[in-house]
């Protein structure tokens, strides 16, 4: 069942988040859940028989058959942990990470924040992960499994390393998990990282992207983008991504724009910084999408994430041109079933992939 913002849902899990949830610190709240979704396969494949996505919802792209053309964004399994469980509840892709080079513990708690009335998430986490390292067992596990989904690999630079010295640290992660990644995305745009959206202007994007291609090999390539550029920054990229044979842009990661919150604005000064996710972005990354799809080439694969809650929200994102939509925000208030529901609204709706 859909929600919108100010509201919740009724229905079980509505009530359980309002009764439990709502009041216990996100993070915290995710780790509990998370623990939930990594016992899944345990189940023996039962989960997975009530939420796998209809053989009709399959999408070929970057070369590969998705189950569904909904996924899981970067930012929920950090540390490529639950794979296989998140296949259990139906997402088509799972996008892991962000990782980086060096494992790290992020910024000071508290650091994620929910904005209920928005629907929204601030959080300002910096990349806690264990190390691109650590996740190549485990992604390596996960790929041995029937029914996985795509495995994607989200990779950033890590805190220590200095600007100018970017290229190298996410040159190590690539060559260590390109090899056992269906994907590898780029990420040059969470706020949370001091200098890091530096790197998508385009004298210091095009020598990384280069670099990481080059280490990705065969594995598809993709870089993922801030909402908060100006057009012609999007336009920039776009040209510079095709040119140097890229496979894809995803867009958008979170916003630090605060505009048109329905969440006392105290209480936003209060959560303090970090990045936007969730409904109150949904317009600029649809925006955004349209602007990437209005020149780039048809066989461009573009990700649309931000702001993603029902199956007519993803409709419209692949409506507007879309090879794959992803959400994550929405997850915390709608639920386990949310991609089944996701993708039982997109069967109902009769949508199959363009031929």
């Amino acid at each position: 069942m859909a929600t919108t913002p100010g509201r919740s849902a009724v229905t079980p899990y509505g009530i359980l988040f309002n009764a439990v949830f709502k009041g216990m610190d996100p993070e915290r709240a995710h780790h509990l859940a998370f623990g939930v979704i990594r016992a899944l396969p345990a189940l023996g494949g039962l989960v997975r028989r009530f939420c796998a996505p209809h053989p009709s919802l399959s999408v070929n792209a970057l070369g590969l058959e998705f189950p569904s053309p909904f996924g899981l964004a970067a930012g929920f399994d950090k540390n490529a942990a639950g794979i296989p469980g998140l296949g259990e509840l139906g997402f088509g892709h799972v996008e892991v990470g962000t990782v980086t080079m060096h494992a790290q513990d992020g910024n000071p708690k508290p650091r994620m924040f929910r904005l209920v009335p928005d629907r929204g998430l601030i959080n300002r986490m910096g990349f806690n992960n264990e190390g691109s390292a650590a996740a190549v067992p485990r992604i390596e596990r996960a790929r041995m499994r029937r029914n996985r989904p795509i495995i994607g690999a989200n990779i950033g630079k890590s805190r220590v390393t200095e600007v100018e010295d970017a290229v190298a640290d996410y040159v190590w992660s690539a060559q260590r998990l390109a090899p056992i990644s269906d994907y590898l995305a780029v990420n040059v745009s969470s706020p949370n990282t001091p200098g890091l959206r530096g790197l998508q202007e385009l004298e210091m994007l095009e020598p990384l992207l280069a670099a990481v291609k080059d280490a990705a090999g065969e594995t598809p390539l993709l870089v993922k983008i801030a909402p908060d550029m100006e057009d012609e920054q999007i336009d920039g990229i776009v040209s510079l991504a095709v040119r140097l044979g890229l496979d894809g842009i995803i867009a958008t990661n979170t916003t630090i724009s605060r505009a048109g919150l329905e969440t006392p604005s105290a209480d936003v000064e209060d959560m303090g910084a970090g990045g936007l996710s969730g409904a109150p972005l949904a317009e600029r990354a649809l925006a955004v999408l349209r602007r990437i799809r209005a020149t780039a080439p048809a066989e461009f694969c573009v990700i649309s994430v931000g702001g993603v809650t029902t199956a007519a929200d993803v409709l419209e994102r692949l409506a507007a041109g879309a090879t794959l939509v992803q959400g994550f925000t929405a997850f915390i208030y709608e639920g386990p079933l949310w991609a089944r529901a996701i993708n039982r609204g997109l069967r109902k709706a009769g949508w199959r992939q363009a031929a």
